[in-house]
């Protein structure tokens, strides 16, 4: 994507390629496009990632750094790692039917390019930002800070 660069205390680790800044100034100097934006986007990306990774959408999505699994699946929604709770077999201790997001992580991690990305630490989830687009979320505020939330 971008330039990594340093977590505040919510948003993203990715600032968007240089040569889409321009769209990030913009989003930021109107609020109101933004909001209408988010409403347009969102249905479209939230198809998508529910047909792709069973995304749910928390706005501040980290599939890359996740081994394309959506860590909010996990019922504990735990975004740093599995709980410690993981049965021998890899499956959850919450619902044992099921396996853990963290185990099905990792294993695909392994396959990608980026598989070191699986070992950051993820910035806490800003829950005023679920059912919105994460792509202009990472656009309007890359770095996020504590200003109202699209």
């Amino acid at each position: 994507m971008g330039e990594r660069q340093g977590v505040g205390s919510i948003g993203f680790r990715y600032a968007p390629p240089p040569m889409f800044s321009w769209i990030g100034r913009l989003l930021r100097r109107h609020s109101r496009m933004t909001r209408e934006l988010n409403r347009a986007v969102a249905p479209f990306e939230n198809l998508t990632k529910v047909i792709l990774f069973s995304c749910n959408m928390c706005g501040q999505c980290v599939l890359h750094e996740a081994g394309l699994t959506c860590p909010m699946n996990c019922p504990k929604q735990n975004r740093d790692g599995p709980c410690g709770g993981v049965r021998m077999n890899g499956h959850c201790e919450v619902v044992p039917e099921m396996m853990c997001v963290w185990v099905k992580a990792e294993r695909r991690s392994r396959l990608l390019p980026w598989r070191g990305d699986i070992l950051r630490i993820q910035a806490p989830l800003d829950w005023r930002r679920r059912g919105s687009s994460a792509i202009v979320n990472m656009f309007a505020d890359p770095f996020g800070d504590d200003r109202e939330v699209p």
